[in-house]
């Protein structure tokens, strides 16, 4: 090992003594060969396993103009949850790492399936330019490059949101419907005439922004193909 390679290894060892990785979940400190969770949370993780099923929960939230192909979310989302932390972390305390190493860990878990067979190109739910720059990132964005890191598959960048809108927490099915209803459009749609597009998103609840997303596509787009992904799937007994 040369010197430079040497220092950047003794200083990387150095930093995870001074200010070692904690787990996302639950906050153990994390041992050799864990990353992001800790094995306990990992396993204990409230998965869906929708991606194995031709038609789920998913699907029926997303019964629209626009057919959906296949579904899939990492795990189901419940408010009291510590599993929620994996998308506040990454949404409202700026790490968006965190999305980043998440969505590589789900792609890893589901790509042995086939999930990903015959995708052409990565969606990633956009977010007004305001708000991105308020933000500083589009936390789908980075979901759709940790995605991207495993699969290889590029990301695009042809739905834009065409204005802002409220947020959608504590809205209702109809209301958040209404909320983005006509937001999003498509900026090129020659670049996905007969394509297979994955539409990325952090958390699915009613389905109403990626429902949105996925009739823009259609009415640009009629011959494309459109598969969902989101980290997490809200509960809605």
């Amino acid at each position: 090992m040369n010197a430079p390679a040497l220092l950047k290894s003794g200083l990387t060892a150095l930093m995870s003594v001074l200010f070692p990785e904690k787990c996302v979940v639950c906050g153990r400190t994390l041992v050799s060969g864990e990353h992001l969770i800790c094995l306990h949370c990992n396993v204990a993780m409230p998965r869906t396993r929708y991606h194995l099923s031709r038609f789920n929960h998913m699907h029926e939230r997303l019964m629209g103009d626009a057919h959906v192909e296949r579904a899939a979310s990492w795990f189901h989302y419940k408010r009291k949850s510590p599993y929620t932390n994996i998308i506040l972390q990454a949404k409202y305390y700026d790490r968006p790492r965190v999305a980043a190493d998440a969505a590589a860990m789900f792609a890893a878990e589901i790509q042995p399936d086939g999930f990903f067979d015959g995708i052409d190109i990565i969606l990633p739910v956009p977010m007004h330019p305001f708000k991105e720059l308020r933000r500083g990132y589009n936390q789908a964005e980075i979901l759709a490059h940790g995605l991207s890191r495993v699969t290889g598959l590029p990301v695009g960048d042809n739905l834009r949101a065409r204005h802002g809108h409220k947020s959608q927490t504590r809205r209702g099915a109809y209301d958040r419907y209404v909320n983005v209803a006509g937001l999003f459009d498509v900026a090129d749609a020659g670049e996905l005439t007969g394509k297979h597009l994955l539409i990325v998103d952090d958390v699915m609840t009613t389905g109403s922004t990626v429902l949105a997303c996925c009739e823009a596509v259609r009415r640009s787009v009629p011959d494309a193909t459109i598969s969902v992904l989101t980290l997490a799937s809200a509960t809605l007994d």
